[in-house]
């Protein structure tokens, strides 16, 4: 859940916790904790209950609707039918855009002036480029 954090930003989350709830926060972390406790018991009660409905076996990840699409009403065999004209097109796209990645990679290292090879340095540095001024464009 806190994958893309640090601990210092973790630490000042908690820090702001502290000082919007102040001596509050101990209430407010276990009626969280309450909330999300209940919250897993009437999902594992709701997919038991859909389970014995349906007669097959369901996770809470299969009630995503494609997951329980492509689990409970799809055979293997439909869906690589529904698959096989879109892969080719995915392949397609997938080898333009390589392509055209590399070309803007190949047009950025020509333009770069540090990576020419037969740049002569000679010590001096490349003349400034003038700025133009709001002054001059109007």
């Amino acid at each position: 859940m806190f994958d893309n954090l640090n601990w210092w930003e973790i630490g000042a989350l908690l820090l702001l916790a502290l000082l919007i709830f102040g001596d509050r926060l101990p209430t407010v972390i276990n009626d969280g904790l309450r909330m999300v406790r209940n919250l897993r018991r009437m999902a594992t009660s709701a997919t038991t209950d859909l389970s014995r409905e349906l007669g097959t076996d369901i996770q809470l990840q299969d009630l995503h609707p494609k997951a329980f699409i492509r689990k409970h009403l799809l055979s293997e065999e439909d869906e690589a039918a529904i698959r096989k004209p879109l892969q080719g097109v995915y392949d397609n796209l997938r080898a333009d855009v390589t392509s055209v990645h590399q070309e803007l990679k190949d047009v950025a290292a020509a333009v770069d002036p540090t990576s020419r090879p037969g740049q002569a340095t000679g010590g001096a540095s490349p003349a400034p480029v003038p700025r133009v001024s709001y002054d001059d464009a109007t």
